[in-house]
Protein backbone atom coordinates (compact mmCIF):
# COMPACT_ATOMS: atom_id res chain seq x y z
CA UNK A 1 0.00 0.00 0.00
CA UNK A 2 2.82 2.38 0.53
CA UNK A 3 4.02 2.25 -2.91
CA UNK A 4 0.86 3.71 -4.22
CA UNK A 5 0.62 6.33 -1.12
CA UNK A 6 3.92 7.00 -2.61
CA UNK A 7 3.30 7.68 -5.84
CA UNK A 8 0.26 9.28 -5.05
CA UNK A 9 1.77 12.05 -3.12
CA UNK A 10 4.76 12.21 -5.27
CA UNK A 11 2.44 13.45 -8.21
CA UNK A 12 0.87 15.97 -6.04
CA UNK A 13 4.46 17.69 -4.89
CA UNK A 14 6.30 17.08 -8.68
CA UNK A 15 3.44 19.56 -9.53
CA UNK A 16 3.43 21.84 -7.14
CA UNK A 17 7.23 21.61 -7.68
CA UNK A 18 8.15 20.95 -4.17
CA UNK A 19 10.74 17.58 -4.87
CA UNK A 20 14.21 18.10 -4.53
CA UNK A 21 14.80 15.19 -6.49
CA UNK A 22 18.92 14.90 -6.36
CA UNK A 23 18.40 14.81 -2.51
CA UNK A 24 15.54 12.52 -2.95
CA UNK A 25 17.59 10.14 -5.15
CA UNK A 26 20.83 10.21 -3.40
CA UNK A 27 18.54 9.08 -0.57
CA UNK A 28 16.72 6.28 -1.90
CA UNK A 29 20.60 4.70 -2.67
CA UNK A 30 20.91 4.02 0.76
CA UNK A 31 17.59 3.24 1.91
CA UNK A 32 16.69 0.68 -0.70
CA UNK A 33 18.86 -1.87 0.86
CA UNK A 34 18.03 -0.67 4.60
CA UNK A 35 14.51 -1.57 3.52
CA UNK A 36 15.64 -5.21 2.89
CA UNK A 37 16.85 -6.04 5.60
CA UNK A 38 14.34 -4.45 7.72
CA UNK A 39 11.80 -6.46 6.44
CA UNK A 40 14.13 -9.85 6.84
CA UNK A 41 14.80 -8.54 10.56
CA UNK A 42 10.89 -8.89 11.05
CA UNK A 43 10.88 -12.81 10.66
CA UNK A 44 12.92 -13.17 13.92
CA UNK A 45 10.04 -10.83 16.23
CA UNK A 46 6.48 -11.76 17.04
CA UNK A 47 3.23 -9.74 16.26
CA UNK A 48 3.37 -8.31 19.89
CA UNK A 49 6.73 -7.33 19.79
CA UNK A 50 6.69 -5.73 16.46
CA UNK A 51 3.72 -3.12 17.87
CA UNK A 52 5.43 -2.98 20.79
CA UNK A 53 8.84 -1.76 19.30
CA UNK A 54 6.87 0.42 16.69
CA UNK A 55 4.68 2.07 19.42
CA UNK A 56 7.65 3.19 21.09
CA UNK A 57 9.77 4.25 18.10
CA UNK A 58 6.64 6.32 16.96
CA UNK A 59 6.73 8.45 20.77
CA UNK A 60 10.24 8.38 20.13
CA UNK A 61 9.74 10.17 16.74
CA UNK A 62 6.74 12.14 17.78
CA UNK A 63 8.55 13.79 20.93
CA UNK A 64 11.99 14.79 18.92
CA UNK A 65 9.65 16.16 16.31
CA UNK A 66 7.75 18.67 18.68
CA UNK A 67 10.53 19.30 20.78
CA UNK A 68 11.61 20.38 16.98
CA UNK A 69 9.12 23.02 15.99
CA UNK A 70 9.24 24.47 19.39
CA UNK A 71 12.69 25.37 19.28
CA UNK A 72 11.96 26.44 15.95
CA UNK A 73 10.02 29.01 16.94
CA UNK A 74 11.51 30.57 20.21
CA UNK A 75 15.47 30.29 18.89
CA UNK A 76 15.49 31.60 15.22
CA UNK A 77 18.64 33.70 15.86
CA UNK A 78 20.22 31.16 17.60
CA UNK A 79 19.51 28.66 14.85
CA UNK A 80 20.25 31.08 11.75
CA UNK A 81 23.53 32.30 13.50
CA UNK A 82 24.36 27.71 14.07
CA UNK A 83 23.53 27.60 10.17
CA UNK A 84 26.36 30.44 8.99
CA UNK A 85 28.73 28.29 10.94
CA UNK A 86 27.67 25.15 9.68
CA UNK A 87 27.25 26.18 6.48
CA UNK A 88 31.66 25.32 5.32
CA UNK A 89 30.54 21.48 6.30
CA UNK A 90 27.64 21.43 3.63
CA UNK A 91 27.66 20.21 0.37
CA UNK A 92 24.37 21.37 -1.89
CA UNK A 93 23.51 24.81 -1.98
CA UNK A 94 20.32 24.30 -3.66
CA UNK A 95 17.51 26.61 -4.57
CA UNK A 96 13.87 25.83 -5.61
CA UNK A 97 10.68 28.18 -6.64
CA UNK A 98 7.74 25.81 -6.50
CA UNK A 99 4.49 26.67 -8.40
CA UNK A 100 3.02 29.15 -6.24
CA UNK A 101 6.50 31.27 -6.42
CA UNK A 102 7.80 30.29 -3.11
CA UNK A 103 11.24 30.78 -2.91
CA UNK A 104 13.61 28.02 -1.08
CA UNK A 105 17.08 28.41 -0.76
CA UNK A 106 19.05 26.03 1.60
CA UNK A 107 22.36 23.72 2.29
CA UNK A 108 21.72 20.24 1.82
CA UNK A 109 24.18 18.70 3.94
CA UNK A 110 23.00 15.09 2.42
CA UNK A 111 26.69 13.46 3.09
CA UNK A 112 26.50 13.46 6.67
CA UNK A 113 22.50 12.02 6.49
CA UNK A 114 23.26 9.44 4.34
CA UNK A 115 23.87 7.01 7.10
CA UNK A 116 20.77 7.96 9.28
CA UNK A 117 18.74 7.05 5.92
CA UNK A 118 19.99 4.00 6.05
CA UNK A 119 18.22 3.30 9.36
CA UNK A 120 15.70 4.98 7.66
CA UNK A 121 14.66 2.18 4.76
CA UNK A 122 15.70 -0.33 7.71
CA UNK A 123 12.77 0.90 9.50
CA UNK A 124 10.35 1.11 6.29
CA UNK A 125 10.86 -2.70 5.95
CA UNK A 126 10.73 -3.12 9.63
CA UNK A 127 7.48 -1.27 10.49
CA UNK A 128 5.88 -1.19 7.54
CA UNK A 129 6.45 2.65 7.26
CA UNK A 130 7.95 3.54 4.05
CA UNK A 131 10.24 5.17 5.99
CA UNK A 132 8.73 8.76 5.96
CA UNK A 133 8.74 8.78 9.69
CA UNK A 134 12.23 8.91 10.19
CA UNK A 135 13.08 10.37 6.80
CA UNK A 136 11.34 13.32 6.95
CA UNK A 137 12.97 14.05 10.69
CA UNK A 138 16.51 13.19 9.15
CA UNK A 139 16.27 15.23 6.19
CA UNK A 140 14.95 18.30 8.00
CA UNK A 141 16.96 18.14 10.80
CA UNK A 142 20.20 16.84 9.53
CA UNK A 143 20.39 17.54 5.90
CA UNK A 144 19.08 20.91 5.97
CA UNK A 145 15.96 20.60 3.88
CA UNK A 146 12.77 23.24 4.79
CA UNK A 147 10.04 21.29 6.36
CA UNK A 148 7.36 21.16 3.03
CA UNK A 149 10.66 20.17 0.60
CA UNK A 150 11.56 17.52 3.63
CA UNK A 151 8.35 15.98 3.28
CA UNK A 152 8.34 16.15 -0.54
CA UNK A 153 11.08 14.59 -1.15
CA UNK A 154 10.97 11.61 1.46
CA UNK A 155 7.71 9.99 -1.09
CA UNK A 156 10.33 10.62 -3.99
CA UNK A 157 12.47 8.47 -1.92
CA UNK A 158 9.79 6.27 -0.19
CA UNK A 159 8.67 4.91 -3.83
CA UNK A 160 11.96 2.98 -3.95
CA UNK A 161 12.13 2.44 -0.47
CA UNK A 162 9.05 0.60 -0.59
CA UNK A 163 9.20 -0.95 -3.60
CA UNK A 164 12.44 -3.06 -1.95
CA UNK A 165 11.07 -3.47 1.62
CA UNK A 166 7.49 -5.29 -0.15
CA UNK A 167 9.80 -7.27 -2.24
CA UNK A 168 11.31 -8.70 0.31
CA UNK A 169 8.35 -9.02 2.95
CA UNK A 170 6.01 -10.84 -0.78
CA UNK A 171 9.36 -13.37 -0.51
CA UNK A 172 8.83 -14.06 3.28
CA UNK A 173 4.96 -14.81 2.81
CA UNK A 174 3.73 -11.23 4.74
CA UNK A 175 1.92 -9.69 2.41
CA UNK A 176 -1.78 -10.32 1.74
CA UNK A 177 -2.93 -8.79 -1.57
CA UNK A 178 -6.62 -9.24 -0.63
CA UNK A 179 -6.42 -6.54 1.71
CA UNK A 180 -4.35 -4.24 0.23
CA UNK A 181 -6.09 -4.09 -2.67
CA UNK A 182 -9.00 -2.05 -1.92
CA UNK A 183 -7.23 0.35 0.39
CA UNK A 184 -5.03 1.30 -1.79
CA UNK A 185 -8.12 3.39 -3.82
CA UNK A 186 -8.58 5.74 -0.30
CA UNK A 187 -4.88 5.87 -0.31
CA UNK A 188 -4.69 7.18 -3.58
CA UNK A 189 -6.91 9.59 -2.84
CA UNK A 190 -5.75 10.51 0.84
CA UNK A 191 -2.64 11.20 -0.13
CA UNK A 192 -4.01 13.91 -3.19
CA UNK A 193 -5.42 15.45 -0.22
CA UNK A 194 -2.46 15.56 2.21
CA UNK A 195 0.00 17.41 -0.50
CA UNK A 196 -2.90 20.01 -0.45
CA UNK A 197 -3.71 20.29 2.86
CA UNK A 198 0.21 20.68 3.69
CA UNK A 199 1.04 23.69 1.12
CA UNK A 200 -1.26 25.18 2.98
CA UNK A 201 0.40 25.52 6.67
CA UNK A 202 3.34 27.10 7.84
CA UNK A 203 6.67 24.59 8.47
CA UNK A 204 6.26 25.17 12.09
CA UNK A 205 2.79 23.98 12.35
CA UNK A 206 3.41 20.98 9.76
CA UNK A 207 5.55 19.91 12.28
CA UNK A 208 3.15 19.98 15.09
CA UNK A 209 0.14 18.29 13.33
CA UNK A 210 3.09 15.86 11.80
CA UNK A 211 4.12 15.47 15.56
CA UNK A 212 0.27 14.71 16.96
CA UNK A 213 -0.59 12.27 14.10
CA UNK A 214 2.59 9.97 15.15
CA UNK A 215 1.36 10.12 18.67
CA UNK A 216 -1.91 9.66 18.50
CA UNK A 217 -0.80 6.49 16.04
CA UNK A 218 1.51 5.01 19.12
CA UNK A 219 -1.69 5.40 21.32
CA UNK A 220 -4.12 3.70 18.91
CA UNK A 221 -1.14 0.86 18.42
CA UNK A 222 -1.13 0.23 22.26
CA UNK A 223 -4.77 0.11 22.04
CA UNK A 224 -5.35 -2.11 19.89
CA UNK A 225 -2.33 -4.73 20.18
CA UNK A 226 -3.33 -8.14 20.52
Amino acid sequence: MIIFTALSATFAYSRQKRLDWRVGIMGALVTVPGAAIGAYMTSYFSSTGLTIIFAVFLFFISAYMFRRSYTTTHHDAKAQMNNKTKTAGRIWKRRLIDAYGNIFQYDANIYTGLALLFFGGLASGFFGIGGGLIVVPILASIVGLPMHIAIATSMLTMIFTSISGVTTHIMLGHVLFEYAAPIVVGIVIGAQLGARTAKRLRSVSLERVFAILVFVMGILLIITRR
